[in-house]
């Protein structure tokens, strides 16, 4: 079910020109619209990489259909589109929403940390594990996440994780799987790495990308079909069609996601210095 959106609390940087809102849930989300400038269908493939991700338990934002009634637009005039030198109004109706890990007020959320830090985050693992992700799903973009000091067995429940403080990453940003809008495959061996190699030194043999790695290959058709029923009708608008070839080619290219991953390690020497 959607959410409805209660409070704008800002805008957020991104070509996608997504905005931080608290819904009537009490969670915050950051929202993209459906007439965002790089195309609804990057909804599509949020939506779709929450459920993938899901499955495959790596840390990622749980995510929603947030509802802009039009009042609530017409009550926050400073929700717009700028396309150039003019102002494109959002659409009402159902959008995309990652949800927040906290309240923005109260939680410090960084997309950068120096090394010292980066290499105490509790679930470092998740960056080989995302990699295999990114891979089979094409993503033409650089790999996102985003990090916060919280307790880590709130967040990786599925782990064993100690009841404790540190730092924990999730991964977002999927609207450019499947090549963005192109809803194809384009695989660049630097597509998907994450900038800091730091993330990937404790990668030394294909074993630390399991079980992730298994889990792509003989990935259950029944989890793909279910994300294709959470999508709302409107964000597709006559693709449905190629959402399914899109999707059936999907499962198709699991078993090359190996062969991907080596030529990123042979293509990109400075990303795994000890995989050998």
């Amino acid at each position: 079910m959607p959410v409805l959106a209660r409070r704008l609390v800002r805008k957020m940087r991104g070509g996608a020109q997504a905005h931080l809102v608290e819904a009537v849930d009490g969670n915050f989300y950051v929202v993209k619209f459906r007439n965002n400038p790089q195309h609804r269908r990057v909804l599509v493939n949020e939506l779709i990489a929450s459920v993938l991700l899901r499955y495959l338990e790596i840390s990622a934002p749980e995510a929603a259909v947030v509802d802009f009634p039009p009042e609530f637009l017409a009550q926050n005039p400073e929700i717009f589109i700028q396309l150039g030198g003019r102002r494109l109004a959002v659409e009402p109706g159902r959008h995309f929403g990652s949800r927040y890990p906290g309240h923005p007020e109260r939680l410090a959320v960084y997309d950068f940390l120096p090394d010292l830090l980066l290499e105490k985050v509790v679930n470092l693992r998740d960056f080989p594990a995302i990699l295999v992700f990114d891979k089979w799903t094409g993503n033409a973009d650089t790999r996102q996440a985003i990090f916060f000091r919280s307790k880590v067995h709130e967040w990786a429940p599925a782990r064993n994780a100690p009841a404790r403080l540190g730092f924990v990453a999730q991964m977002i940003d999927h609207g450019f799987i499947f090549n963005g809008p192109h809803w194809d495959f384009v695989d660049s061996p630097r597509a998907g790495l994450y900038f800091r190699p730091a993330v990937y030194r404790q990668v030394r043999s294909w074993d630390d990308f399991q079980p992730w790695l298994d889990r792509v290959v003989h990935f259950p058709a029944e989890v793909v079909d279910d994300a294709c029923r959470r999508i709302p009708p409107e964000w597709l608008e006559g693709d449905e069609e190629a959402l399914e070839a899109l999707l059936s080619a999907l499962l198709r290219r699991s078993r090359r996601v190996p062969d991907l991953l080596r030529e990123a390690a042979r293509s990109v020497t400075d990303a795994f210095p000890y995989w050998r």
